[in-house]
């Protein structure tokens, strides 16, 4: 062992046992290299190869043959920036993100204010129990494939027989009657609404998940000061909820951007175009025109607009913690 100075100096090692502690260390990192589970890894290599072939390399071609005039099976000449320079000319393709602007707007607006009220008026509740079957009551909806929702929305929506024409007529109001999404007035408006009242989805869980977290001495105190509900909603509850409101836009710019599901299925797009989407407009010109190339360059397009703004949400500045206004 080597020696330690003693006197003014004795907090200082000598060089001896310097050179023995960094031979102990590693030592240490040496045996704790050698037990390091890499075979672990391995396991990794068929989700990785996987990954490769049916997500990143579909993506890389559809890139690679936007600058061609792609025909499958065929010979498919360079084009360069022509499939874009087309875009630029497409009213259709523009005009769709009007459609996918209102799609947006309502989304974050209507459809979670609704989830929003129901998770406050759940906490509000002091019997466990009965937290627990509303919540459960109201989140059990999403069990339900998306594809049966849209269609049980169809036959409602239907202008003869279904369920929401009928009950306007058994009412007596039989001039709000519709064909709700064969006219161009209401077709768009008909898709915002499936789903009514949009409670079981992933905002409500966020909502509920962070009230349920704030501890109750927060909302004892903010009702001793004399803070109304709808005055703690805005100094106390949304601030709290920041940075999850941020993950719910983010998650909701990507679902936007590749919205058409029920576009697809109820309205095609039309009538009239009154429903029409991006992600529609890609599919008709690759199905319909057999133009696969503009098609690759809408779709790119596409997923460039989706990393761009992913990222500015993404880095967004903002607070570490969450500013809670002054009461």
């Amino acid at each position: 062992m080597g020696e330690v100075k003693t006197g003014g100096n004795s907090g200082r090692v000598t060089r001896p046992v310097q050179d023995e502690a960094r031979r102990s260390e590693g030592g240490v990192m040496a045996r704790g290299w050698n037990r390091f589970p890499w075979f672990a890894y391995l396991a990794l290599i068929p989700l990785f190869a996987t990954l490769a072939v049916f997500a990143y390399y579909p993506a890389a071609s559809g890139i690679w043959h936007s600058f061609y005039e792609w025909r499958p099976g065929f010979d498919s000449p360079f084009v360069g920036l022509d499939n874009y320079r087309a875009m630029l000319d497409d009213d259709l393709w523009w005009r769709s993100f009007r459609n996918l602007g209102v799609i947006f707007v309502f989304g974050i607006t209507v459809a979670w204010a609704i989830p929003l009220l129901a998770a406050e008026l759940i906490i509000s509740l002091k019997s466990k129990r009965a937290q627990f079957f509303f919540r459960t009551a109201l989140i059990a909806p999403m069990a339900f494939p998306g594809v049966v929702t849209v269609l049980l929305w169809a036959a409602m929506y239907e202008p003869n027989n279904g369920v929401i024409n009928r009950v306007l007529r058994a009412v007596g109001l039989d001039a709000l009657a519709q064909n709700w999404v064969g006219d161009p007035q209401f077709a768009l408006l008909s898709l915002l609404f499936i789903g009514f009242p949009f409670v079981a989805g992933l905002p409500f869980l966020v909502f509920l998940t962070t009230l349920q977290n704030v501890p109750a001495e927060v909302f004892e105190a903010a009702a001793l000061d004399g803070c109304g509900r709808l005055r703690r909603l805005f100094a106390i509850d949304l601030p709290l909820m920041a940075s999850q409101l941020k993950l719910l836009v983010f998650l909701a710019t990507i679902n936007v951007l590749q919205y058409g599901f029920a576009a697809y299925l109820l309205t095609g797009g039309g009538p009239d175009n009154a429903t029409e989407v991006p992600v529609l407009r890609m599919l008709g010109v690759a199905f319909q025109g057999s133009e696969w190339g503009y098609a690759a360059a809408l779709s790119t397009t596409l997923f460039v607009m989706t990393i761009l703004l992913s990222i500015i949400i993404v880095f967004v500045r903002r607070k570490d913690r969450a500013d809670v206004r002054r009461l």
